[in-house]
């Protein structure tokens, strides 16, 4: 992962969310809120999902082994969906069991000062965080817009930042607007519905970042982009008459698994078919310089017929 897009924007939350979080948990001790201590515990979970996203870019960068020959890109992956357990686990569900326990036991928030000047901190610190992952997602999403990028990205950490940041500023707002409401109305349970709010806002995520990172473990296909360029790529070589069927499948965000059949023109003998299979290769990776490993195999004339492409 390029220290000028996912990791800056992940070492940039990871401060955030640890001096959040204490910030939260000191405002916990005073005002006794719920909801003060469902975004305490959010923090946390936040800061460790941080911690996961930068180990699972470090394990990523190991050299292929022989029990892993394709090399081990696929661990940001990995890690990205065990961020989303987390975040279900220590985020989502302690929320919700926070907020129905106040429901059953409702008190009063004290000191409800000290809790809004903390969330506004919090709201300060997320709003600086949040911008800083903007600023590296725009250097990568191309125009592509912001759902088509979080739903396509193929490199999970600003995605994942992206949303841990958007889900921390509404759910400050959240907890924020309970505090309120409760020192307003002088009904406890607002601060139970915020905390149940935020619960159920960090669960949402989670399945949607879960979600995403199956599709991504399992193995996805390149870019409609990047096959257009290596199907161009292959048709384009001089020794190839037609590409019969192609094959793409992400191994990490940044190494695309190639397998191409390909029909060469007549002619060829055994050492020039070895060669046309080179610069086909070639090109292929000059044209999509994340493509490889790539494999390319020759294919008898008749198969042509039916091309296929994924």
């Amino acid at each position: 992962m390029a220290v000028n897009s996912g990791t800056r924007a992940v070492v940039a939350a990871l401060l955030a969310n640890t001096g959040i979080a204490v910030a939260k948990f000191v405002g916990f001790a005073v005002t006794r809120s719920s909801a003060m201590l469902a975004e305490s515990v959010h923090s946390v979970a936040d800061a460790a999902n941080q911690l996961l996203l930068l180990l699972g870019a470090r394990r990523a960068r190991r050299p292929p082994t022989d029990d892993h020959p394709f090399g081990h890109g696929r661990e940001r992956y990995f890690w990205s969906f065990i961020v989303a357990l987390v975040l279900f686990s220590m985020g989502a569900a302690f929320a919700v069991y926070q907020g129905i326990e106040k429901l059953r036991h409702p008190h009063m928030v004290e000191k409800v000062g000290w809790a809004v000047g903390i969330l506004v901190v919090g709201l300060v610190l997320e709003s600086l965080s949040i911008r800083t992952a903007i600023l590296e997602a725009n250097r990568v999403r191309g125009s592509a817009s912001w759902s088509r990028f979080v739903l396509r990205s193929k490199q999970p950490e600003l995605p994942v930042v992206l949303l841990e940041d958007a889900g921390a500023l509404i759910g400050l707002a959240v907890a924020l607007g309970a505090v309120i409401t409760v020192h307003l109305t002088g009904e406890p349970r607002w601060d139970a519905i915020g905390t149940l709010a935020i619960g159920v806002l960090l669960g949402t995520i989670a399945v949607f970042l879960a979600r995403e990172m199956h599709s991504l473990l399992i193995g996805e296909a390149a870019d409609v982009g990047d096959r257009a360029r290596i199907t161009e790529a292959i048709g384009d070589s001089p020794a190839v008459e037609r590409l019969v069927s192609l094959r793409t499948q992400h191994l990490g965000p940044d190494e695309i698994l190639v397998g191409a059949r390909v029909v060469f023109r007549a002619g060829l003998d055994t050492a020039g078919v070895a060669a046309a299979i080179n610069a086909v290769e070639a090109r292929v990776h000059a044209a999509v310089p994340a493509a490889g490993p790539i494999f390319v195999e020759p294919a008898l004339s008749e198969e042509a017929g039916s091309t296929s492409r994924d």
